[in-house]
């Protein structure tokens, strides 16, 4: 799981690399979202959306991004994410970028210090209060309300970080792994009903995100 160089990975049917692919990424200006539909939102400081010295969001135009959620600087958003009240994805050092079907709960954070960017694999949840600082997480990890996953760490995919866990900097996360403690220790092995949990709350999100995009 150290291995930086691209390797991908696959579990619980989804996939992932060190940076994911984002298929039909779309050219456009950023969208935020305004009550029954989207919204094309200006890209500056008073947009929820914008620009940091040459650097603007790519979003891509299946993605929900709640009008009071913040996005800014050299981020990627991928197919079918969401991105719920009042969390943060600010990648003004280092790039950003968010997986397929992935979501961000409410109060979230992501930010990308320099020299070490952030990836988010597909179909993963980074719950209400969770703190993602210059990590790597792989695809269908859950990461509990409130835990932090500091600088350089790798979070091998299908695992879970439980709630109010701090993740010290450095740290190999092992592909399928319950991770619990201050500092996070791994427990023991995720099961197959664990995982299967994970995706099975990040498809009902992204449903529920549908159903907040078309306001019916």
């Amino acid at each position: 799981m150290g291995n930086r160089s691209g390797s991908r990975f696959q579990a619980s049917g989804f996939r992932f690399g060190a940076l994911p692919a984002l298929p039909r990424l779309a050219a456009r200006r950023p969208s935020g979202v305004a009550r029954a539909g989207r919204r094309t939102a200006s890209v500056g400081v008073d947009s929820n959306i914008s620009s940091f010295q040459g650097r603007t969001p790519v979003i891509h135009d299946t993605a929900f991004i709640d009008a009071s959620a913040r996005v800014v600087g050299d981020v990627l958003v991928g197919d079918g994410v969401s991105i719920w009240p009042m969390a943060v994805l600010r990648a003004d050092e280092a790039r950003t970028v968010i997986g397929s079907g992935s979501a961000l709960l409410d109060m979230s954070l992501v930010e990308s210090p320099e020299g070490s960017p952030t990836t988010v694999g597909e179909g993963s949840i980074i719950s209400h209060g969770a703190i993602i600082h210059g990590a790597r997480i792989g695809s269908g990890v859950l990461v509990g309300a409130g835990a932090i996953v500091l600088d350089d760490v790798v979070v091998g995919e299908g695992s879970i970080i439980a709630a109010g866990t701090i993740v010290t900097p450095r740290t190999i996360i092992p592909p399928n792994s319950l991770v619990l403690g201050s500092p996070g220790k791994v427990l023991r092995q995720t099961t197959f009903d664990e995982r299967e949990g994970t995706r099975k709350q990040a498809g009902g999100l992204y449903r529920k995100s549908r159903t907040y995009l078309t306001g019916e």
